[in-house]
C-alpha cells in the first residue's frame, strides 16, 4: 500500500472549503450591468414607417465599436462647441444654453456656445423657399463649405444650429440635421422641433428634442451606431414622433460604449442629469434617472 497516495487525502478535503468558499461568493456586477435592469428592450417586430422598419443596419458589439475608427477628446481637442446660425429670439438663446448645459452633462465634456452668427453670411444659391413659404438653407453647404473652416482649433466636436430650416438635397423636403463624424461636425435646425414657432407651451418638447437629436449626433461622431439594444437615445429616427417616443436616456451598452471613449464617473454624471431634468420639470426623463440611481444605492 503507497503512503503517499493516502498522505494527498488531507490536502484534498481542505482545499475543497477553499475553492467552495472562493466559487461562492458573487461577482460585483459593473455600473453598466446594473443599469441594464432598466434597459426597455427593443420589440422583434418594428413598426412598419419607423426606422428600423426601413434600414437593415449591423448590430454593434461592443467589440465592434472598439475596433471602429472614431474621434476622441485629446487633451488640446476636448471641448465641445455650438455655433448658433441666425436671428434668434430670447427664447430660442434660451433653448440653446439650456442645450449646451445638458451636452456637458451629457458628455462630461467642456461646451461653450460661440457668437451668433446672421442668416446673411450664405450665398443666396444655397437658399430656397420651400412650399410653406419659409425660406431653407442646404444643409450640405452649411456643414462642408462653413463650419468645417471655422471649427476651433481645441474643438474636438463642432454643432451648427440653424433658426432656418434645413434640406439635404434638391429631391427632399426637409431634412432635421446632417453630420461628418470623421470631421466632428454637424448642423440641425430648431424649425420643426417647435413646429416653426417656438412659445412658452411647446418649449420643453422643443429643447427636449434638441437635446435628443444634438445629443445623438455628437454619439455618432463619438463613433457609436444607431442602437438596436433597446429604447434609447442612439436608436434611429425617421419622424418628430418616434424622436418623441425615444428616451433621452443612452441604454446601458450605448453608455458603455460613451464612458470607453470619455472616462467620467458614471454617478457624478447620473446626479448631475438628474439635477438638470429635475430643475427644467422634464419629469419621464427625471423618472428615469432615478431609477438608475435606485440601482446603484
Amino acid at each position: 500500500m503507497s503512503r503517499g497516495r493516502y498522505n494527498c487525502i488531507p490536502s484534498i478535503l481542505y482545499a475543497l472549503p477553499i475553492l467552495f468558499f472562493f466559487s461562492c461568493q458573487k461577482k460585483e456586477k459593473t455600473y453598466f450591468e446594473t443599469i441594464a435592469i432598466n434597459d426597455i428592450k427593443l420589440s422583434a417586430t418594428p413598426q412598419p414607417g419607423s426606422w428600423r422598419y426601413n434600414h437593415d443596419e449591423k448590430f454593434q458589439q461592443f467589440e465592434d465599436f472598439q475596433r471602429s475608427k472614431k474621434i476622441k477628446p485629446e487633451p488640446e481637442k476636448n471641448t465641445i462647441y455650438l455655433q448658433p446660425i441666425g436671428d434668434f429670439d430670447q427664447l430660442q438663446q434660451k433653448e440653446i444654453e439650456l442645450t449646451k448645459d445638458y451636452l456637458k452633462i451629457y458628455f462630461q465634456l467642456e461646451t461653450k456656445t460661440l457668437p451668433a452668427l446672421p442668416n446673411s453670411i450664405f450665398p443666396k444659391k444655397i437658399k430656397r423657399i420651400f412650399k410653406d413659404g419659409q425660406e431653407q438653407l442646404w444643409a450640405g453647404y452649411v456643414l462642408d463649405s462653413f463650419l468645417i473652416k471655422r471649427k476651433p482649433q481645441d474643438a474636438v466636436v463642432l454643432m451648427g444650429i440653424t433658426e432656418r430650416d434645413l434640406y439635404p438635397i434638391p429631391e427632399w423636403n426637409y431634412v432635421f440635421g446632417l453630420a461628418s463624424y470623421e470631421n466632428g461636425v454637424g448642423v440641425t435646425s430648431i424649425y420643426r422641433f417647435a413646429n416653426g414657432h417656438l412659445t412658452d407651451s411647446n418649449f420643453n418638447e422643443s429643447l427636449l428634442r434638441l437635446m435628443k437629436i444634438s445629443s445623438h449626433e455628437i454619439g455618432h461622431m463619438f463613433g457609436i451606431t444607431h442602437c438596436l439594444n433597446a429604447n434609447c437615445v442612439m436608436n434611429g429616427t425617421n419622424t418628430l414622433s418616434e424622436t418623441d417616443f425615444h428616451y433621452a436616456r443612452a441604454c446601458s451598452l450605448c453608455q458603455r460604449k460613451l464612458n470607453s471613449s470619455i472616462s467620467y464617473n458614471n454617478k457624478k454624471r447620473l446626479l448631475e442629469l438628474k439635477g438638470f431634468f429635475e430643475k427644467h420639470h422634464l419629469n419621464s426623463e427625471f423618472a428615469r434617472t432615478q431609477q438608475d440611481l435606485n440601482l446603484l444605492q
